[in-house]
C-alpha cells in the first residue's frame, strides 16, 4: 500500500538526485517541500535549468529567499536555504510538520574534499547535525538520508557489504558520510528517530552533475579533447542508473511504519570496467575518445561493486537498467541540452 499525501521534505532538491526525486514523488502524490542553497560548486546554471523543468523559475539576480510555488506541480514548492541557517531550518519544520524527511543536500565530490575540507565539515556535519535536530525535535516519521559508496574505503573484499569494516576512509568526503551514519545511529538509538542511511553507489543519467565521470567522459569525446584515464583504465564502477536508484529511493519513501536504524548499499550490483563505459559512450556520440592515461589518483579507489540483497528484501529493490542503454539516454540527453551534434 503506497504512502499518500504525506508532506516530505527534499534537501538538495536542485541537485542530481533531489530533481529527480521531486519529479518521481510528485506523480505520487507527496505534498513536496524542496530546499537548495544552489552553491556553485559547479555551474549553478544547471540547477537552475531542473529547477525550471519542476516548474520554478529562478531570478539569479533576487535576493528572494520566501518559498516559490511550483507552476507546473501543484503540490511542490521550492525555498532557497543553506542547511546551516538553523533559525530557518526549525521554523520551516515547526510550519509544515514533515512526515518525511529525504536528506540529499551535501558537499560532493571525493578530490574538491582533499583541497577545501572546511566546506565538508559546514554542509555534510553541521548541516547533517540541524536536519537530525529538526527531525528530532517535530517527530519526522522517517528521516533517509544520502551516504556514499566511498566510505568502504579501499575495501579489497568485493562486492561491498553493509556489515564490512569502514573505518578507514581515504578521502574527507567519506569520513563525512561515515560520521553521518554514525549520527544518525546516535538519534536513533537515544531519540528512536527512525533513520535509514542509502550508500550510492556511482550514480549516472541526464541532468547529472558535471564533476562526474559520465559528463567529463562525453564532453571530452564530443570536443575530442583528451579524457583523464586514471589507473590506466584499470579502474571498475558499479555504475547506477539514475531512474533504478529513483525507483529505490522511492520504495523507502513508501515504507510504512518504520522504525529504528537502517542502512543499504544501493547500487548497480554490476560493475563496469572504466574502458567499457568510455567505449559505450563512443557507440552512442559516434565519435573515439582521446584517452590521456595517468596514473591512480589520491582518494581514489579501484573498484566499487555493491551488495544489494539487503536493500532488496526490504523494499524489494531490484535495478534494471544496463550500461548500454543508461549511455545512450544519457548521451541523447547531452547532446539535447547542450545543443552539440
Amino acid at each position: 500500500m503506497q504512502v499518500k499525501n504525506k508532506k516530505v521534505l527534499i534537501t538538495g532538491a536542485a541537485g542530481f538526485i533531489g530533481f529527480h526525486l521531486v519529479k518521481k514523488l510528485a506523480q505520487n502524490n507527496f505534498d513536496i517541500t524542496g530546499i537548495d542553497n544552489l552553491n556553485e560548486y559547479y555551474d549553478p546554471q544547471l540547477k537552475y535549468d531542473r529547477l525550471k523543468q519542476l516548474g520554478v523559475k529562478i531570478d539569479v539576480n533576487s535576493k528572494n529567499q520566501s518559498s516559490l510555488q511550483s507552476e507546473v506541480i501543484p503540490h511542490f514548492k521550492y525555498i532557497k536555504m543553506d542547511l546551516i541557517e538553523m533559525d530557518r531550518l526549525s521554523e520551516l519544520f515547526k510550519k509544515e510538520k514533515f512526515d518525511i524527511v529525504v536528506h540529499l543536500a551535501a558537499q560532493a565530490g571525493v578530490r574538491y574534499s582533499i583541497e577545501s575540507p572546511e566546506v565538508y565539515i559546514q554542509s555534510n556535519i553541521i548541516g547533517f547535525f540541524n536536519i537530525l535536530e529538526c527531525s528530532k525535535n517535530n517527530k519526522v516519521n522517517h528521516l533517509i538520508y544520502a551516504s556514499s559508496s566511498s566510505v568502504y574505503g579501499n575495501n579489497e573484499k568485493v562486492p561491498f557489504s553493509e556489515t564490512d569494516s569502514v573505518d578507514f576512509p581515504i578521502s574527507m568526503y567519506a569520513a563525512t558520510k561515515k560520521s553521518n551514519e554514525l549520527m544518525a545511529h546516535s538519534y536513533s538509538h537515544i531519540h528512536k528517530l527512525p533513520t535509514t542511511g542509502l550508500r550510492f553507489f556511482t550514480v549516472y543519467g541526464p541532468w547529472g552533475r558535471p564533476d562526474m565521470a559520465a559528463y567529463l567522459f562525453t564532453k571530452s569525446v564530443m570536443d575530442e579533447t583528451p579524457i583523464k584515464v586514471f589507473n590506466n583504465g584499470e579502474l571498475y564502477r558499479d555504475f547506477t542508473y539514475i531512474d533504478d536508484i529513483i525507483d529505490g529511493i522511492t520504495r523507502v519513501v513508501e515504507q510504512n511504519d518504520k522504525t529504528g536504524y537502517s542502512l543499504y548499499n544501493i547500487g548497480n550490483n554490476k560493475p563496469a570496467h572504466l574502458l567499457e563505459f568510455i567505449s559505450t559512450i563512443e557507440k552512442y556520440t559516434g565519435k573515439t575518445a582521446k584517452k590521456e592515461l595517468l596514473p591512480m589518483q589520491q582518494g581514489d579507489v579501484y573498484k566499487t561493486y555493491a551488495d544489494i540483497d539487503a536493500l532488496s528484501s526490504a523494499v524489494g529493490y531490484k535495478p534494471i537498467t544496463d550500461i548500454d542503454e543508461g549511455i545512450k539516454q544519457y548521451v541523447n540527453w547531452f547532446k539535447e541540452y547542450y545543443n552539440t551534434k
